[in-house]
């Protein structure tokens, strides 16, 4: 069976005749502003954060000082036909206040500019918009899990010490780890239409579509990871303002688990979902199934998340490693050079050879069914996706212990996978094993809970009724059924 099935494991598959996967946010940043520079249309960027003091190169002998905002105005001052729009979830009070109340205050930095900015709260009280979306004259798109703020930027080399990992106010941010997947072609202009809509949900404004710009946005400077290649793109939305609730991506994950045969790779920030965390099991269990490799960060960075996502995390190592009898997990934490933990803010999952999956959302249960999330998804269907496949999940393990994609390569011939070739390569312990942390009568409520990670709109704020939903969908999985219903 194919993974990706449009209307129910994505929402549409389109053609895209340049693919790269831009690995941590020097990267990225760098192909954005390449990107903006080339723009003759239309610019449309969704973000669940967005800070215009953000400096998209904060090196070399051009490195920008006045950051993206002031990129983007002097962009649609020079090019009156031009058409930037930027739209950032409306975050509730506390998150805005750690954020230094960006995104709210950009709207201030934009006013009397040609540069429309406005704040999405299109959503239900407690959940955000997640997407992080940015396209390019409908002709190139950008989708991933960074979004575009001050503390985002780094390199693959993750150092200890950064100058150039400073934000405005002259602080050192911590060491981070994001992807993202570049499209152009009607898979870029299927992004734009999603973006679109957005749009007039959030302000009642209809866009029409940018007329056909000559220009290529592509950068010449980058060379695609792959050509001609279909990519698909899967939401999550929750059932909110009359519309139904779309689940593509959460189908997309319980397919993509099930039909795994020799490795399961995820990359991601949270790991709380008890429904993801069986299935797993499930599949260690078996004497012939899937390795599966768990990259994720040592600690949350606020309170909130290390009182809820963590100790919910710590359940569900805790059911894999009960599951692990023939010693096929493992869940690891990068460093630094010198054991600094690096903040793992990637939403990634890559299935044998066979799938590659880069967005927004989390392997939790609110990025399920609660908030917005977009991801790309690719699957082989001949031997250039199956190599750019295998060559992103190579790359991204090697990166973290200093090792090439081809070095990864010969570990896991030599070792006979995965596993087996990261722990061969990993002499400087730069890959540390997460240890559950012990959960007290407190935290044991709050995990068994999943206080703060709501399954559906129905189940916000009664937790009672979630606890109910997920024993039923685990239940459900002890059955004998694979991929549990909404």
């Amino acid at each position: 069976m194919a993974f990706l099935e449009p209307g129910e494991t994505c929402w549409r598959i389109a053609r895209a005749d340049r693919i790269h996967f831009l690995v941590d946010t020097q990267a990225y940043f760098t192909a954005i502003r390449l990107a903006l520079q080339r723009a003759r249309r239309s610019v449309l960027l969704l973000g669940w954060s967005f800070d215009p003091r953000t400096r998209l190169q904060p090196d070399g002998i051009d490195a920008d000082t006045g950051g993206i905002g002031r990129l983007l105005i002097d962009l649609s001052d020079a090019r009156p036909e031009l058409d930037i729009r930027i739209l950032a979830w409306k975050s509730a009070l506390p998150i805005a206040m750690s954020q230094e109340f960006f995104p709210h205050r950009a709207q201030g930095w934009f006013l009397g500019t040609r540069v429309r900015f406005r704040l999405d709260d299109a959503v239900p009280m407690g959940a955000c918009h997640h997407q992080k979306v940015l396209v390019v004259d409908d002709q190139l798109a950008f989708c991933g899990g960074g979004d575009i703020s001050i503390d985002r930027w780094d390199t693959t080399a993750h150092l200890d010490a950064d100058s150039r990992r400073l934000d405005p106010g002259h602080h050192f941010h911590r060491p981070r780890h994001e992807v993202v997947m570049m499209v152009d072609g009607e898979a870029a202009r299927a992004l734009g239409g999603l973006a679109r809509e957005r749009w007039r949900r959030a302000t009642g404004e209809t866009l029409a579509p940018p007329s056909p710009a000559e220009h290529d946005p592509w950068p010449p400077q980058i060379r695609p990871s792959l050509e001609g290649a279909r990519a698909a793109v899967v939401r999550t939305e929750p059932a909110w303002g009359g519309r139904d609730a779309v689940h593509e991506w959460r189908a997309l994950t319980l397919r993509a688990i099930a039909g795994a045969e020799r490795v399961i790779y995820l990359e991601n920030q949270y790991f709380t979902s008890p429904v993801v965390a069986e299935l797993l099991a499930r599949r260690l269990a078996e004497p012939a199934g899937p390795e599966i490799v768990l990259v994720s960060t040592w600690r949350s960075p606020s309170y909130f998340d290390r009182a809820t996502m963590d100790r919910a995390r710590a359940l569900a190592l805790r059911r894999l490693r009960e599951a692990d009898v023939y010693g096929r997990f493992r869940a690891f934490f990068p460093s630094t050079p010198r054991g600094r933990p690096v903040l793992v803010h990637a939403k990634t999952m890559v299935i044998d050879d066979r799938l590659a999956r880069i967005g927004s959302a989390n392997l939790n249960n609110r990025s399920g069914g609660v908030d917005t999330e977009c991801e790309l998804a690719i699957e082989a269907s001949g031997p250039a996706e199956s190599a750019a496949i295998v060559g992103l999940r190579n790359f991204l393990a090697g990166h973290f212990v200093g090792r090439s994609a081809a070095d990864v390569a010969t570990a896991i011939e030599r070792r006979g996978g995965l596993i087996g070739a990261l722990e061969a390569l990993n002499h400087g312990g730069r890959l540390q094993p997460i240890a559950p942390r012990p959960l007290g009568r407190l935290g044991g409520m709050i995990a068994g809970w999943h206080l703060g990670d709501a399954v559906d709109v129905d189940d916000m704020w009664r937790p009672w009724r979630r606890r109910r939903r997920l024993d039923a969908e685990l239940q459900a999985i002890a059955a004998g059924k694979s991929a549990p219903s909404i």
